[in-house]
């Protein structure tokens, strides 16, 4: 039946009435807790009783993140214990949208909630508990059901595949037409009349370029898929383009005052070895950091050749960025700045285990020591940027260090070897306000 109203319209009140609904259940009957998985000092709980699941896959949820230890909330003096959240989950695009999230006491006492209920999706980041959570949730109801999805998504996926060659290879036979000024038929050979040898006689036509199948265009850091043109390979890339607090930049400008202490959380523990194709990464699980009170746990280490952020006037060969993630999704990235000189444990480590062939994990029985991969004196410079890779997600917090690193000349000349540039070009400032920890002379 059409009632006239707008798809998206009706979605939206459906999602509006399955708040109020879950809402409603949670305050009318006691909560039924669920551990879903824990890590270092967390644990991550969903409420039975809250879950509900939509025809269209997406399903809506209070989970709460159970800490060990409280936490000081910067925002009213007191302390909390849960951190509880009213999430959607899109299943089938492995996102989600926090609605409602509260900070209650050891006593189960709300402190302080925020409503979200226009948050955007965003994508649900793997090996962490929110991720869990979602698989959990999403978890099909029978394998039958769950193969028939797949068989249709990958039908309707291949479908629009040849749909999209069968417009580019049109795209190009109209410009073979154009050029050579005959018809042109695809897989055959064209004939023409010729008025010379009567009527009814035929020639061979012009024989046009072969078409090739054309490839999927892919970011890179060089050629037709490099940082200049990261906005048009896909759709989500727009901030490479349009954005305003684009990273890296060049520090300069900044004010210096009494900045936080950062409070690194780094112990032994497993990492694993990845050669993406477009550079080296570690993944790491366990270590996290502390900053003006909000924790931000490690997710992985990158490394870019040249160094990505330039101090004033210097630059440097390489740099390490040390990737975090806070429980609500905000990003908080370390640069670390490289200089050849002394060899680095970490980086020997990160070598020694690197995979034979690329879009390989290795994850060795042996533990990293990230702290191997800090300066002794601390003091940094912070500014908000984004993530110097496609899609280029703006609202991250900066930590540049100011005190670089060394690595060894040999070490250097691995990563030279395997991927000579794999570091943005640097962006404009815009204006932005840059922070730096005050030195002794000032």
């Amino acid at each position: 039946m059409n009632t006239g109203i707008p798809q998206s319209a009706r979605r939206c009140c459906f999602f509006l009435l399955l708040l109020m609904l879950v809402v409603g259940a949670s305050d009318a009957s006691a909560s039924v807790w669920w551990t879903i998985a824990s890590d270092k000092g967390r644990t991550m709980e969903v409420d039975t009783v809250s879950i509900q699941r939509a025809a269209d896959g997406k399903v809506l949820a209070i989970s709460r993140l159970r800490l060990d230890k409280e936490i000081v909330d910067v925002h009213t003096n007191g302390s909390y214990k849960y951190i509880q959240t009213l999430t959607r989950y899109d299943c089938a695009q492995r996102a989600s949208a926090t609605l409602r999230r509260s900070f209650l006491t050891a006593d189960e006492a709300v402190l302080r909630s925020d409503e979200m209920p226009t948050a955007a999706a965003m994508p649900v980041r793997s090996n962490t508990l929110e991720e869990k959570v979602m698989r959990e949730l999403c978890r099909p109801a029978g394998t039958r059901g769950n193969m028939q999805k797949l068989a249709a998504d990958a039908e309707s996926a291949a479908a629009a595949l040849r749909q999209s060659n069968e417009a580019i290879i049109k795209k190009q036979l109209d410009n073979i037409r154009a050029a050579v000024g005959k018809p042109v038929t695809a897989g055959k050979q064209a004939t023409v009349y010729s008025h010379t040898h009567g009527a009814g006689a035929k020639q061979n036509a012009v024989t046009p370029p072969a078409v090739e199948t054309p490839r999927l265009l892919t970011w890179s850091y060089d050629g037709p898929g490099g940082p200049e043109y990261w906005a048009d390979v896909a759709p989500e890339n727009l901030l490479c383009r349009e954005g305003r607090r684009q990273s890296p930049i060049r520090i300069q400008d900044s004010i210096a005052v009494d900045l936080e202490p950062l409070l690194f959380d780094y112990v032994p523990a497993r990492f694993s070895v990845l050669d993406t194709g477009r550079g080296i990464e570690a993944q790491g699980f366990g270590d996290a950091l502390t900053l003006m009170g909000k924790s931000y746990a490690l997710e992985r280490v990158t490394f870019q050749r040249p160094g990505e952020v330039s101090i004033e006037d210097q630059t440097f060969v390489m740099s390490a960025h040390l990737e975090h993630r806070a429980f609500d999704g905000e990003r908080l990235l370390v640069a670390v700045m490289l200089e050849v000189g002394t060899e680095n444990p970490f980086i020997r480590q990160v070598l020694n285990y690197l995979p034979l062939e690329q879009n390989r994990v290795v994850t060795p029985d042996a533990d990293f020591d990230l702290n191997q991969m800090l300066p002794e004196q601390r003091g940094y410079h912070t500014f908000m940027g984004s993530m110097t890779r496609p899609p280029c997600e703006e609202g991250v917090i900066w930590v540049v260090l100011q005190t670089p690193v060394t690595l060894s000349a040999a070490q250097e000349a691995v990563f030279a070897r395997l991927y000579p540039n794999n570091a943005r070009p640097r962006q404009s400032t815009h204006g932005r306000l840059i922070k730096s920890s005050r030195g002794s002379d000032d």
